[in-house]
C-alpha cells in the first residue's frame, strides 16, 4: 500500500512536469496599455538642444576619428606582414566566416587608446556578442597586428571583462587565438595579481563548472600561459601550418637545447589532434575551422523560441513617436544643459508609453516602467540632483522590480558636484541625503534583476554608485560620446579647494589647471580607453544596443542543461 501510494505520488509530479514543460511555447507576457509620453521639443528648448547638438557633431567626429584609427589595427604593414607572409585572415574576416551576420554588439572597440605605454588599438583584441546558429556567443579573438598579438595589461583585462560578461548572462564563449603571449617588459602589471593573466585560467574552469560552453579556435600562435586557452576549452579546433600550441618555442629549444625543431613539428596541429589529443578537430584552413565551431556551437543544449513567436512579437512592438536622431540635442554638453530626461525615455521606449512610479515625489529622479523592443524594464533616470526624496523613490522602485523580476535601464547623468556644507541646515539635508543614498545603494547592490547602465552625461561622485556605475557590476555599462566621468565636473574644481583671500590669485591658477586636467581626463573616450565601460555608443543607437542587450540576457533561459528540477524526491 505505502509502495502503491509513492508510486502514485511520483506519477503525479512527473505529470505535471511535462504540463508545465509542454505550456511553455504557450507563454506571453500580460497585456500593457501605458500611457504615452508625449514630449516635443518645444520653441523654449531650442537654444539648448542647439547647443548640445554642436557639442554632439563634434563628439561623433572624434568617435569616427577613433573607429577608423582601431579598425586600421597595427597598420598597413603589420597587415601585409600577417596576410601575405603569414597567410592568416584578419581578426573581422575570421568574425564573418564565424558569426551569423554582421550586426554583433562589439564591447569596448577604443579600449587601449591613449595609454601611458601607448596605443594599442582594441587592447590586441577583439570582444564582444554576436550570433552563431541563431545562438548569442561571447567571442574573443586576438588581432595579431597589433603587437603581434602580444598582451599588453589592457588586453588582459578586456579578455577578463568578456569572461565575465559570458559568466553573468551565462553565455557560450569562443575564444579565436592567435597570441604571442605576455608582453614581458610589463609582465609586473599581467602576471602577478588576482585579477590579471591567470585569472583567464580560473574563469575557464568556473564556467565549465556551470556549463558555460566554450570553444576555442587556434588560428595562430598559442605560447607560454595561453597554450592552456585551448587545452582547458571543452573543445578546441585547430588550422593546419598557421596554428601552434607550445609553451616555448623552437627559439628556447634552440637556446636550451642546441636542437633545431620547426614550429609544425614541435606543436602544430597534426602533432595536437594525433599525438598529444590536445585538440578536438584538424582544419585544413581558417574556413573550415570556423565550420567546425558553427557546427560545435549547433550541438549546445539550447532551445530558442520558434521563429514564428519571434515575428509575432517583433510585429507587435511600437516605435517611438519622435525620432532617435533627436537624441543628439538632448545629450547634454554638461550639468547645465540637461533637458528634463523624460524626453529621452520616450525617444527609447516602445510607442513612447511609460507607466511613471511615485510621479509626484522626489522629482529628480524619473522611475517607472516600459517597453523596448517588447522587453518589460524598470527605468530609473537622472531628472537633477539626487535629493533625499529622490533617493528614498529609487530605493523603493529597484526593490520592487527586483521583487517583480523586471530588468533595470539606469539612465545617469548626475550632478557635477556635492552641496557644499556652509550651514547646520545644509549640513543637515546632507545628512539625510547620504543616508537615503546609501539606502539606494544597497539596493541597487542587492537586486538581483539584471541591470544595464547607459550614462547619457554625467558620471560624477557619489551619485553614480547608487545609479549603478561600475563598481556596482551592471550587466553592462555604456557611455555617449558626451559623457563626463569624474569626481567633480570640469569647471567645478573650485568646490574641491578651501577658499583662502590672501592666496586668491595663486587658487585661481591651481584651479585652472585642475579644471583642464578634469577635462582631459574625464571624456567619455579617455574613459573607454581604459576599460572603464563595456564601449561608447551613439545616442540614436540606444534603443538598438538596448534590445541586443536585453536579448542577450534572456537567453540563459533557454539553455536546458540549467533547468533541473530542484525538488527532491517525496518522502512518506
Amino acid at each position: 500500500m505505502h509502495r502503491c501510494m509513492l508510486r502514485f505520488v511520483e506519477q503525479l509530479r512527473q505529470s505535471s512536469v511535462r504540463c508545465m514543460s509542454s505550456g511553455v511555447g504557450r507563454r506571453r507576457a500580460l497585456r500593457s496599455a501605458f500611457p504615452v509620453l508625449d514630449l516635443p521639443l518645444q520653441p523654449i528648448h531650442l537654444h539648448v538642444y542647439e547647443a548640445n547638438l554642436r557639442n554632439s557633431n563634434a563628439c561623433l567626429k572624434m568617435y569616427t576619428e577613433f573607429r577608423e584609427k582601431v579598425r586600421k589595427g597595427g597598420g598597413e604593414n603589420a597587415v601585409a606582414r600577417h596576410t601575405q607572409r603569414n597567410r592568416k585572415l584578419l581578426v573581422r574576416d575570421r568574425l564573418r566566416l564565424l558569426l551569423d551576420d554582421e550586426d554583433f554588439l562589439e564591447l569596448s572597440p577604443f579600449a587601449g587608446l591613449g595609454l601611458p605605454y601607448g596605443d594599442i588599438p582594441s587592447a590586441g583584441c577583439l570582444t564582444g556578442i554576436g550570433r552563431i546558429n541563431d545562438l548569442w556567443c561571447v567571442f574573443i579573438a586576438n588581432d595579431a597586428t597589433v603587437k603581434g598579438g602580444t598582451a599588453y595589461p589592457i588586453t588582459v583585462k578586456k579578455q577578463l571583462r568578456a569572461q565575465e560578461i559570458a559568466i553573468q548572462n551565462r553565455l557560450p564563449c569562443v575564444y579565436l587565438v592567435d597570441s604571442g603571449g605576455a608582453f614581458l617588459p610589463l609582465q609586473s602589471e599581467i602576471f602577478p595579481d588576482k585579477n590579471q593573466g591567470g585569472r583567464t585560467f580560473y574563469n575557464e574552469a568556473i564556467m565549465s563548472a556551470m556549463k558555460i560552453p566554450q570553444v576555442a579556435v587556434v588560428c595562430g600562435s598559442c605560447t607560454a600561459g595561453g597554450a592552456y586557452v585551448p587545452t582547458m576549452a571543452e573543445e578546441a579546433v585547430m588550422v593546419h601550418r598557421i596554428g601552434t600550441i607550445f609553451l616555448g618555442g623552437p627559439p628556447l629549444v634552440k637556446a636550451a637545447t642546441g636542437e633545431q625543431v620547426s614550429p609544425e613539428d614541435l606543436g602544430g596541429a597534426r602533432l595536437h589532434s594525433e599525438v598529444s589529443g590536445c585538440v578536438d578537430h584538424f582544419a585544413w584552413e581558417e574556413k573550415e575551422a570556423f565550420d567546425y565551431t558553427r557546427n560545435i556551437i549547433s550541438t549546445l543544449n539550447f532551445h530558442l523560441p520558434e521563429e514564428e513567436e519571434d515575428t509575432l512579437k517583433r510585429r507587435t512592438e511600437e516605435e517611438p513617436l519622435y525620432s532617435s536622431e533627436e537624441l543628439l540635442g538632448l545629450a547634454p554638453q554638461s550639468y547645465s544643459y540637461s533637458l528634463d530626461v523624460k524626453m529621452i525615455i520616450n525617444r527609447l521606449t516602445d510607442g513612447s508609453r511609460f507607466q511613471e512610479f511615485k510621479a509626484r515625489y522626489g522629482t529628480t529622479l524619473v522611475t517607472g516602467f516600459a517597453k523596448i523592443h517588447g522587453h518589460l524594464v524598470g527605468i530609473v533616470a537622472n531628472n537633477g540632483m539626487l535629493s533625499y526624496e529622490a533617493a528614498l523613490k529609487g530605493s523603493h522602485f529597484v526593490q520592487l522590480c527586483d521583487q517583480r523580476d523586471v530588468p533595470l535601464v539606469f539612465l545617469q547623468n548626475t550632478a557635477p558636484a556635492a552641496a557644499m556644507t556652509l550651514s547646520t541646515s545644509q549640513a543637515e539635508i546632507n545628512s539625510n541625503r547620504l543616508k537615503a543614498q546609501g539606502s539606494m545603494m544597497s539596493a541597487v547592490a542587492c537586486a538581483s534583476v539584471p541591470k544595464i547602465t547607459v550614462v547619457i552625461g554625467g558620471c560624477h561622485g557619489a551619485d553614480s554608485y547608487a545609479m549603478c556605475g561600475r563598481a556596482f557590476d551592471p550587466n553592462f555599462l555604456f557611455l555617449w560620446p558626451n559623457a563626463r566621468v569624474s569626481v567633480t565636473a570640469p569647471g567645478h574644481a573650485g568646490s574641491l579647494l578651501v577658499p583662502d583671500d590672501e592666496l586668491e590669485e595663486e587658487q585661481q591658477k591651481q584651479e585652472e589647471k585642475l579644471n583642464k586636467r578634469l577635462k582631459e581626463e574625464s571624456s567619455a573616450f579617455f574613459s573607454s580607453g581604459r576599460m572603464w565601460d563595456d564601449g561608447v555608443i551613439l545616442p540614436q543607437d540606444t534603443r538598438k544596443v538596448l534590445r541586443d542587450a536585453l536579448n542577450i540576457i534572456k537567453q540563459q533561459h533557454y539553455q536546458l542543461s540549467t533547468e533541473k528540477l530542484q525538488s527532491a524526491p517525496l518522502r512518506m
